[in-house]
């Protein structure tokens, strides 16, 4: 599937930087850059991108009055996936709030730039037009919550100078540090100050599963489930990590995953 993108910037470089990386992703067209906020409303009026890459700081209308201008004419489901791009981290929670696919701090690297990218693609493959939406900032109820989707979708969390959009479609499992939990991808975790039994009732009960007092699973990542001594057991992740689990939770996870 090629994906066709849209690039906002005010700095010329800075474009150039993003249209060089995109350019090597055979599956993605760049179907116009714009240096203003007035002209990228005309450009994404026009050519209709599925992603539109965002700079928050540029003449005319920063990148917020962008999308609010946008939503308000066109209806927010007219809206492409956008990935906010900035040297400001001070703008993450209103980006989160628009529901940004992605924020990507400058300067970041192709690779980072690629796993925004892979999101996006991902949300335009498996998600509905309603589920595109923008939503203006007093929609928002919870961290990543909407009031039409009352169980949590994505985190925010600061890590290492960075900001990161996680998607809870991505967490593998959540472990328990005290008043922290480790949030478990495939590929790195991340602290996010926040108690374990706190983040459960945020959590989609069909998604997730308390299997211990300090770890909770992905249950559409659940690969096996192998019997221990005394009653305990292991649940084994997709991606071969071994996550113990107490005896008084192996009922809940066979109802779950509807072992009999």
């Amino acid at each position: 599937m090629v994906i066709q993108a849209l690039i906002a910037d005010d700095e010329a470089l800075a474009r150039r930087k993003l249209r060089d990386i995109l350019a090597r992703d055979p599956e993605v067209e760049i179907v116009g850059e714009a240096a203003s906020g007035p002209e990228t409303v005309h450009l994404v009026r026009e050519k209709a991108p599925q992603v539109l890459f965002l700079d928050v700081s540029m003449p005319g209308e920063n990148g917020f009055d962008v999308l609010r201008e946008l939503s308000a004419a066109d209806g927010a489901a007219a809206l492409p996936r956008v990935v906010i791009t900035t040297a400001y981290d001070q703008y993450a929670l209103r980006a989160f709030d628009a529901r940004a696919v992605d924020y990507l701090l400058k300067p970041y690297t192709a690779e980072r730039l690629r796993v925004a990218l892979e999101r996006a693609r991902r949300e335009i493959l498996s998600s509905t037009p309603q589920s595109r939406a923008a939503l203006p900032p007093n929609s928002r109820t919870t961290a990543g919550t909407t009031a039409h989707t009352p169980h949590l979708t994505r985190l925010l969390i600061r890590s290492r100078g960075r900001i990161l959009f996680v998607w809870v479609s991505e967490i593998f499992w959540i472990g328990a540090e005290e008043n922290y939990v480790r949030i478990n991808t495939g590929r790195e975790s991340h602290l996010l100050r926040e108690t374990i039994s706190s983040l459960e009732k945020k959590l989609d009960p069909e998604m997730f599963l308390r299997i211990h007092r300090s770890s909770i699973v992905n249950l559409r990542l659940v690969k096996e489930v192998r019997a221990r001594s005394r009653g305990e057991s292991v649940v084994i992740l997709a991606n071969g990590q071994k996550i113990a689990m107490s005896r008084g939770y192996y009922s809940r996870l066979r109802a779950s995953l509807q072992v009999h």
